[in-house]
């Protein structure tokens, strides 16, 4: 059995997961290893947010949680892809909060955002698969689609920026209210955060990715459309019903 950790991290990386016992291994065992050059070993942690997963990828997880000291994991009662985010981000104990995707691990992003965060050039950090400089090599018609949904959060959330769902790195102590005042969960909940981020006037900025998954979705796109309707019609009568949940922080300097 792994020796645990026993001082609070630097860093903590949280990645949902769903039915990822093909690449749960590898990837986990890759981005412990890179972590452990980029960040110190002991100086972070890996929480893996299991969410109804019915393959084995809850005994897998526990097994790598007792091979290496700087991960763990828990199980969400439901396939939920927010509600296991936001439970892994509260259980966080690290300065920053790294929301990881298990198909992506990228240790690139882990390493410019992280600069970005300690330089206090920002609180928020979000990688971006659509704005200028990002290389995203996903099928056309998915492309298609977070073009659209982004210009649909512009249109109705007043949302500023090319991309809300995937890597994001955060300061945690003034972003937690934040994850806590969200009221969506599954996909939304993701672009709740980061849009409720930049209404509150937190220091929000993005930075160009290269995407490449190890792996095609584990909910096919047809599939999420109508739930992620639901959720963002919720999510807009919330914010514009409640406009005084979004005013800015006494602390807040309202920069982007």
């Amino acid at each position: 059995m792994a020796q645990r950790l026993n001082d609070a991290p630097e860093v903590s990386v949280v990645i949902p997961i769903y039915n990822e016992s093909e690449i749960l291994a590898r990837s986990v065992e890759d981005l412990v290893q890179g972590l452990r050059v980029l960040v110190g070993q002991g100086a972070f942690e890996v929480i893996l947010a299991e969410n109804g997963s019915n393959d084995g990828t809850p005994e897998l997880a526990a097994e790598l949680g007792e091979r290496f000291a700087e991960v763990s994991s828990f199980s969400y009662p439901e396939p939920n892809y927010g509600g296991a985010l936001r439970e892994g981000i509260y259980r966080a104990l690290g300065r920053y909060v790294i929301c990881e995707e298990i198909d992506l691990c990228d240790l690139d992003f882990h390493a410019r955002a992280l600069g970005v965060l300690r330089a206090g050039d920002a609180e928020l950090v979000i990688g971006s698969k659509a704005m200028r400089g990002a290389n995203d090599q996903r099928p056309l018609k998915r492309r298609v689609a977070t073009v659209a949904y982004n210009g649909l959060l512009r249109v109705t959330l007043g949302f500023r920026g090319t991309d809300t769902h995937g890597l994001k790195a955060f300061a945690r102590a003034p972003l937690l209210p934040i994850v806590a005042g969200c009221v969506v969960e599954f996909d939304v909940f993701a672009s709740e955060f980061v849009i409720r981020a930049q209404r509150a006037g937190r220091r929000c900025t993005e930075i160009p990715i290269e995407l490449n998954e190890k792996r095609a979705p584990s909910i096919r796109l047809a599939a999420r459309v109508p739930r992620v309707l639901k959720n963002l019609m919720r999510l807009m009568v919330s914010i514009h019903l409640t406009p005084e949940s979004d005013r800015p922080a006494p602390e807040a300097s309202g920069r982007d």
